[in-house]
């Protein structure tokens, strides 16, 4: 009878784990091949995981809610039907994290495998030793800066055992060891830790209004999982931001000049996003060191031939999310409309797949949306720049004519460009930015569809 492990599969560049949503699977169900098995989540989008092949669920190993690291055995399958019993040694000897690259798939979890859920990982991280000086163990911006708040030593925080990947301390073994600390005496020779104030555990203690007139509402687990990649971004990258004004009015008339004749060839509505992408595109090309990210050494660059633009969607929950298109260089304007269509439609219907969220190389975002002006964007990791792009407003200008300069009414619009200064500095970041702005000034309004 062969067994085979579910991993939990890498769900995007910078996803180090997922949070285990739902079973639809019981141990001793029989599923199919590509059948959906669980459903999982992370800070990006939600998905289902499907069952790489035909058999039955021997095994469940981690409950709903839980938090697993990539790479991790969730389930064991197996490919002879029949036997809902999992062997002693399938629990003993889990696969290690490091060497699966299998796609996981999970069921409900019944409530003896629920029970022995935690084995495998405390066998993994114990097979691997953790080194215990600072200087050759990696934690995030995260994690150190809840270390920070909390008044944790550099010295405490290497003796603590990580779950994640290689050892590595995740959120969730800090803020784990934080709350057991906490009932604890502080040792003499570590600050007093401060009261949580942020990352939404549910300990953090609460503020007490006199008047009554507040109320205190959890954050929900989308919002929790943005809170935290905002905050890991801030602690990544030093952050510039530059501002251009465009005079967009070329691209304003004939857009209503076509937008009747596209939906009526093409059945799709022509948005601004296109556009813009379309002139960001021909600018990474002119610049292709925004078209970058670091490595986690920061000491080297990695240069990105693909150009895979991502596009800020908002969700009916307010929350948002980023869509890619790949390859957009690859499409023309007509290509690029019919994907910004179908990204956004299904991102508001929370249809999107893993691989729509995945391998983003800049993003733009769209703050004209909400009637905004201009705004600072927070970069989207592992990325070193984000684009946004304002509310369009009628304004008076001055135009250079043959006959000399003009007062007039124009469409402009302010573009903002947030990058990290490590390896973008102002000299870069300001001459890419006028040039997507050249770009959409330079926009043929004469060109047909």
């Amino acid at each position: 009878m062969a067994k085979i492990d579910l991993i939990m599969p890498k769900m995007g560049e910078s996803i180090m784990e997922a949070t285990i949503l739902k079973w639809v699977k019981n141990v001793g169900d029989t599923v199919d091949l590509d059948e959906t098995i669980l459903e999982i989540a992370t800070d990006k989008v939600d998905s289902e995981v499907p069952s790489p092949v035909e058999g039955v669920l021997t095994e469940i190993l981690f409950k709903e809610n839980d938090v697993v690291p990539i790479g991790t055995t969730i389930a064991v399958l197996s490919t002879e039907g029949g036997e809902a019993q999992a062997s002693p040694s399938v629990k003993a000897a889990p696969a290690p994290a490091a060497s699966s690259n299998g796609n996981g798939t999970v069921s409900e979890p019944a409530p003896q495998p629920a029970v022995a859920a935690p084995q495998p990982v405390a066998a993994q991280s114990n097979a691997a030793p953790i080194p215990t000086t600072s200087g050759d163990r990696f934690y995030s911006p995260l994690v150190k800066s809840i270390a920070k708040q909390e008044g944790i030593a550099v010295t405490e925080l290497d003796s603590l055992n990580g779950s994640g990947k290689g050892g590595r301390v995740t959120k969730k073994d800090i803020l784990n060891y934080v709350e057991n600390r906490s009932s604890a005496p502080a040792p003499s020779s570590v600050a007093a830790p401060k009261p949580a104030t942020s990352n939404g555990t549910a300990h953090t203690p609460a503020s007490v209004s006199v008047s009554g007139n507040t109320e205190i509402v959890e954050m929900d687990r989308m919002r929790k999982l943005i809170a935290d990649h905002m905050v890991m971004s801030k602690h990544t990258s030093p952050h510039v931001t530059s501002f251009v004004e465009v005079d967009v009015t070329n691209i304003v008339n004939w857009r209503n000049s076509v937008k009747a004749g596209f939906q009526k060839s093409y059945g799709e509505k022509i948005t601004f996003t296109p556009i813009f992408i379309e002139a960001v595109v021909k600018a990474l090309r002119d610049f292709p060191m925004v078209n970058v990210s670091v490595d986690k050494s920061g000491t080297k660059i990695i240069v990105k031939k693909d150009l895979n633009i991502g596009m800020a969607a908002a969700l009916p929950s307010g929350n948002l999310i980023v869509p890619v298109i790949h390859g957009a260089d690859q499409l023309n304007l007509v290509g690029l409309a019919k994907k910004v269509n179908d990204l956004a439609t299904r991102a508001r219907a929370n249809k999107l797949k893993p691989e729509d969220i995945q391998g983003g190389t800049f993003t733009l975002t769209n703050v004209g949306t909400f009637g905004n002006v201009m705004g600072t964007p927070i970069i989207n990791q592992p990325q070193v720049a984000i684009l946004a792009v304002g509310a369009i407003r009628k304004k008076p200008a001055v135009v250079e004519t043959e006959y000399g300069d003009l007062i007039a009414v124009r469409q402009m619009m302010f573009m903002s460009l947030s990058y990290d200064h490590r390896v973008v500095d102002g000299f870069l970041g300001g001459s890419f930015l006028r040039k997507v702005g050249d770009y959409l000034e330079a926009f043929d309004h004469k060109q047909t569809i």
